[in-house]
């Protein structure tokens, strides 16, 4: 349930974000957050994630009772082994600029947060620019009109066992290998990219996504490399939960 609606605003962009993992639109206050969004939809780790989902009391340096409501709190599936997932992470989406400038201003608030979300056995992360607006976004911007195509099954089978019996190559010497009509070259990558966008195929998505990238074939099932920075818990900011270091 959301803690705290969204109001419309006139200097910040916020909307609604279509998250088909969630099977419902979630509300953003920026255009940061909604690439947050967009990292956690194509995140396969990732089983949901609600936008304003707790809020947390706290006392601000003049002492008055102040609450605070985080922008998101992540879920985790079970991992292949049956393990479990990564812990819950509570998320703030902040520019680095805004943490420079209001700092003392968010730091009872990241304390309340951190302490809340400790106790719970969850994990709170201040989230940034430099660990969202990176290659991997990039890359799955590109790749997300291609995950929900339908592809020839014949250009499919074709490029996946050409993949597996060469174990690694690059986008168009792959399409070689596949033996498909040159004349369908456009479909032929088309598919391929689609391979890519949904799991089938495996890329390096921290690395510009070009037609030298190194293309693997997998055997575990995964999402291509489709994951948020850090591992299991999220974001490891590089920010400590007051703000940059």
């Amino acid at each position: 349930m959301v803690a705290r609606s969204i109001p419309k605003s006139y200097r910040n962009v916020t909307g609604r974000f279509a998250s088909v993992k969630n099977r419902n639109p979630i509300g953003f206050e920026s255009t940061l957050e909604k690439d947050f969004f967009l990292l956690l939809e194509f995140d396969r780790r990732v089983e949901s994630f609600e936008e304003q989902p707790v809020t947390i009391p706290y006392h601000n340096p003049e002492g008055r009772l102040c609450r605070y409501t985080p922008d998101v709190l992540v879920r985790y599936r079970p991992e292949p082994t049956g393990q479990p997932g990564g812990p819950p992470a509570l998320c703030e989406v902040k520019y680095r600029g805004d943490l420079r400038e209001h700092g003392a201003e968010y730091r009872p608030k990241f304390t309340a947060a951190r302490h809340y979300a400790r106790d719970r056995g969850w994990r709170f992360r201040v989230v940034t620019e430099r660990e969202i607006r990176t290659p991997r976004l990039g890359n799955i911007r590109f790749l997300l009109r291609y995950r929900p195509m339908r592809v020839d099954d014949t250009d499919r089978d074709a490029l996946l066992t050409a993949l597996r019996a060469h174990g690694t190559a690059t986008p168009d010497a792959l399409l070689a290998l596949a033996r498909l009509n040159p004349l369908r070259h456009a479909e032929a990558l088309a598919t391929l990219w689609h391979l890519v966008a949904t799991g089938q195929i495996g890329v390096d998505l921290d690395r510009l996504l070009t037609p030298y990238s190194v293309l693997r074939a997998r055997t575990d099932g995964g999402d291509g490399g489709a994951r948020c920075p850090a591992n299991p818990g999220l974001v490891d900011a590089g920010e400590d939960e007051d703000g940059p270091r």
